[in-house]
């Protein structure tokens, strides 16, 4: 994530900020030139002091702004935003904990709008595409569930499907001991299903890219339920060797899945500190393996290797915090060669959309 700042009195923000704590000017997000707006009202509407648009528009709040789950610009008043036009089912606002909850779902969702757009990333909502576009599902247990929605969280046909109760942080810690995972956040959800969904959009409608794809991850034609109950009876025990988690081996769609969340992991994680210019020099020279200086816009770059030459001492410096903290590990995953060739090949697959 970038670093933004007032263009009114410099503050520094942060990405869901909708006032400067510094000189009260109300912001918006522009996604169309991916900034975050200092405004001064016009009209009905807003002028963005960080707009180079000529003749300026004016700008109006997402009509989610009201709620507070929202802070990105439109052109055309009591109309959704590009993130928010890709919900079709939202949790119930009559109740407290729901509209939390919301407001916890969409912030994650945002911010993977921001990557899906910074990887210019076709971006379609199925109000405009119902066949090939992709939408949103918040459920929860107290809420009606759609017609042909699933009933938990998942992928089906470019409909993502969120369980509201993964942006309770008890209820994800509870769910993540009974899944037995190293890790388990709410927009690692979203990017790992959105995964599935580019799956579908740039590896399965190309045969060159699909065999490719089948010598790394394997077989998709494998019979996905049997895999899925293979994996929960007889969990692959030495799948650290090929597998960047444990669930990655249960099936070919889902080691693409979750390589594919871990690929967004690593370019937001390494943007953010090349924004803050993060170096890391330890003065003992047998470290000299962890020093490093982040430079690389991850988005921007084609070389993979050099990516993760730079992320890797980051996570273990990081890593290395939490632990005199007594946090658990920001980044609990070995990166082995053979995960380093499946997030290399993810990312020369977008370097022609780059």
């Amino acid at each position: 994530m970038k670093i933004f700042s007032c263009q009114q009195c410099a503050q520094i923000l942060l990405f869901e900020n909708t006032l400067c704590e510094s000189c009260g000017s109300a912001l918006g997000f522009l996604p169309s030139q991916m900034v975050l707006s200092a405004l001064k009202p016009e009209g009905s509407g807003y002028l963005a002091l960080a707009d180079t648009s000529v003749p300026a528009p004016v700008w109006h709040y997402c009509d989610n702004h009201q709620h507070g789950v929202c802070n990105w610009l439109v052109e055309s008043d009591h109309t959704f935003c590009m993130a928010c036009d890709l919900n079709r089912h939202i949790p119930n606002l009559e109740a407290i904990e729901q509209r939390q909850a919301w407001q916890q779902l969409e912030f994650a969702k945002h911010r993977l709008v921001y990557s899906l757009l910074q990887l210019e990333l076709p971006l379609i909502s199925k109000k405009e595409d119902p066949e090939d576009g992709l939408s949103f599902d918040f459920i929860s247990e107290e809420n009606v569930v759609p017609d042909n929605a699933q009933a938990s969280t998942g992928h089906a046909l470019g409909q993502v499907t969120i369980n509201a109760s993964e942006a309770n942080s008890a209820d994800r810690e509870q769910m993540r001991e009974d899944m037995n995972e190293s890790y388990r956040t709410l927009i690692g959800h979203f990017r790992h299903e959105v995964g599935h969904y580019y799956w579908d959009q740039l590896v399965a409608t190309d045969e060159s890219t699909l065999a490719l794809y089948r010598e790394l991850f394997g077989d998709e034609r494998e019979s996905y339920q049997d895999a899925l109950q293979r994996h929960y009876e007889t969990p692959l025990k030495a799948w650290q060797e090929e597998f960047v988690s444990a669930y990655a081996s249960s099936h070919p769609w889902e080691d693409w899945a979750e390589t594919w969340a871990h690929y967004l992991h690593i370019l937001d994680t390494l943007e953010t500190a090349n924004e803050f210019g993060v170096s890391l020099q330890p003065p003992n020279g047998l470290y000299q393996s962890l020093g490093v200086a982040v430079t690389i816009d991850p988005y921007q770059h084609t070389n993979f290797d050099d990516i993760l030459a730079q992320y890797l001492p980051l996570t273990f410096a990081v890593n290395s915090l939490n632990r005199s903290m007594g946090q658990p590990d920001l980044y609990p995953f070995i990166i082995v060669p053979a995960v380093r060739k499946k997030l290399s090949f993810i990312h020369q697959l977008l370097q022609p959309i780059l």
